[in-house]
């Protein structure tokens, strides 16, 4: 196979799976992995691919584009599921406080919460509040602000100046983005800048989101990866990658 069919036969199959690795591409076209790298920078430049940590994605996969909370409900909605599932093993012990970012796998962490649960619940996003609001065990606390319409979410300086007296146990976080080299990334700035007080106030945190989500980089980061200490995620995570997290000293868990 000539350079260019090669080239031509990644593009397509970086745009078919959304997110492929440069470990993937050396063993399924026979060629090294400083090859393939050599293939993508070219496919990069031409505009066909973007390339990220450890292999490429869809050009148009790195945007500012971000999906309002029904869209993104119904996506991978299994997968989140189990995620949130997995997630309930990191709660602090009964009495203690947990921090639950907005998000639709965050939110279906506190629908799957123990209804005797005894916990101080801290939140930032309105339909996990009124999820909680009905536990009886759970003394909530709602962070103010103004509320972005995409997300649900409470953002701005209200929020941030509450985070900053805040001390929790455990913060549940969810993110747009991942990667070893970026971190934790999402599109918008007033999102990150609350993401990233939540992640400073926690004594734990937990990250909660789908294998999609990994391998991704977006507009603004609001966390290294050095500063979390579990990713929840699902069963298609790469092994490469796993393996790169656990290195960092990340408990990685697949649900």
């Amino acid at each position: 196979m000539y350079a260019e069919e090669r080239q031509e036969a990644i593009a397509v199959l970086v745009g078919r799976r959304g997110r492929v690795s440069v470990i993937e591409l050396s063993e399924q076209f026979d060629v090294t992995t400083e090859t393939v790298r050599r293939d993508l920078a070219a496919l990069d430049r031409m505009g066909l691919v973007r390339r990220v940590h450890g292999g490429a994605m869809p050009a148009a996969a790195l945007t500012a584009l971000e999906l309002g909370t029904n869209e993104r409900e119904h996506s991978r909605a299994a997968e989140k599921d189990r995620i949130a599932k997995a997630a309930l093993a990191f709660l602090p012990p009964t009495g203690g406080s947990a921090l639950f970012d907005a998000g639709t796998t965050t939110v279906r962490i506190a629908a799957q919460l123990p209804a005797d649960r005894e916990l101080v619940a801290v939140t930032n996003s309105v339909p996990i509040a009124v999820r909680l609001s009905g536990y009886s065990g759970v003394r909530l606390h709602l962070l103010g602000g103004r509320v972005r319409g995409v997300t649900q979410a409470a953002v701005g300086a209200e929020a941030l100046r509450a985070l900053g007296d805040l001390r929790v146990d455990v913060a549940f976080i969810g993110t747009n983005a991942l990667t070893v080299g970026h971190g934790l990334s999402t599109p918008d700035s007033d999102e990150a800048a609350v993401k990233r007080a939540m992640v400073a106030s926690a004594h734990r945190v937990v990250v909660v989101a789908d294998s999609t989500k990994i391998g991704r980089e977006d507009l603004m980061r609001f966390a290294a990866i050095d500063d979390i200490d579990v990713l929840v995620t699902d069963g298609e995570l790469l092994p490469a990658v796993r393996d790169q997290l656990s290195e960092r000293g990340i408990e990685v868990v697949t649900a």
